[in-house]
């Protein structure tokens, strides 16, 4: 049986305050990781193939901004996914080992139908994780909801991908809050931005900043 809304809310806020409360935060998803070196060659900007990159991405003073609309063309001629703006981190695609994404993102009011990231590379699947947000909320996939009010803040996010472990654990603003299995596949990679998916608004938008890769 599902729980409402606004149950998730209550226990999304009362974990946060507890964690708070007990100095939880401080346990960060990051220790014992090793950052890789990243500079903006590895960021690879996926968008409709037939408009100009600076009409669907920005990079300004530290804050990729992404949008994309719901009419828009697939990233390239031949694909048949639907619209998307999006960073493929280039040069650190992964068949072993536990890996790690963090970034702060931001979603402004409005955007809906959308994954936000993703760990790309799984078998028969395209993709080992998505985060997506419907209507304020940030979901595993279409369900279940992690985070109900995810609209108009910013937030860090920390997903962690554990390849022979067959997991992959989420953090939001340095807490737990869900684990999911691996969905096999032999190459992976991260993505984030804006990818349409079911239900979507006709603008679809994030921010992301501190994006980092880590590796144990």
């Amino acid at each position: 049986m599902k729980r409402p809304l606004f149950v998730l809310t209550i226990l999304y806020h009362l974990s946060l305050n507890f964690h708070q409360t007990n100095g939880l935060e401080h346990n960060d998803p990051t220790n014992g990781f090793i950052a890789q070196p990243l500079n903006q060659s590895n960021f690879l900007i996926q968008r409709p193939y037939n408009v100009p990159q600076d009409t669907r991405y920005s990079f300004i003073h530290g804050v990729h901004k992404l949008w994309v609309y719901s009419t828009d063309k697939p990233h390239s001629i031949t694909s048949k996914t639907r619209p998307r703006t999006e960073i493929h981190i280039h040069g650190y695609d992964y068949s072993s080992g536990v890996w790690q994404f963090e970034g702060h993102g931001y979603v402004p009011s409005g955007t809906s139908g959308v994954c936000i990231m993703q760990v790309f590379g799984a078998s028969p699947h395209a993709t080992t994780l998505m985060l997506r947000v419907y209507n304020g909320s940030l979901t595993y996939y279409k369900d279940p909801v992690l985070v109900p009010n995810i609209y108009d803040r910013w937030f860090r996010l920390n997903v962690i991908h554990d390849v022979e472990a067959s997991n992959v654990k989420v953090f939001i603003d340095g807490i737990f809050i869900h684990e999911a299995p691996g969905r096999g596949g032999t190459s992976h990679y991260f993505k984030c931005g804006v990818y349409a998916q079911n239900d979507d608004s006709y603008m679809m938008e994030s921010r992301w900043k501190g994006i980092r890769v880590l590796k144990k």
